[in-house]
């Protein structure tokens, strides 16, 4: 097989492996709005002690996997703080100002 055969199934992985993590996304996004419908405040939407668990299980179940806890604390930072955003916008369009 030559390296470039090699390197053309290897991005196809990937390219399958972004389109599963997509509809995830859009299923956590689907809860996220569900969510802050039910939050009474910005602080509980916030939740700091959650994220932080939060945070925990995603470098537990990564060192679990075999993914390096380190990468996976980096990608949940930018996803939580990205759906922290998403769930203010829909908390406040849903309160009020």
């Amino acid at each position: 097989m030559s390296s470039t055969h090699a390197l053309n199934e290897v991005r196809a992985g990937i390219d399958a492996v972004d389109a599963e993590l997509v509809g995830l996304l859009a299923r956590r996004q689907a809860l996220v709005r569900a969510a802050a419908r039910s939050k009474k405040d910005e602080d509980a939407v916030r939740a700091p002690d959650r994220v932080e668990r939060v945070f925990a299980a995603a470098r537990a179940k990564a060192a679990a996997e075999g993914l390096a806890p380190e990468l996976a604390e980096a990608v949940w930072r930018a996803l939580i703080a990205a759906f922290i955003n998403l769930e203010l916008t829909e908390h406040r369009a849903v309160e009020g100002p």
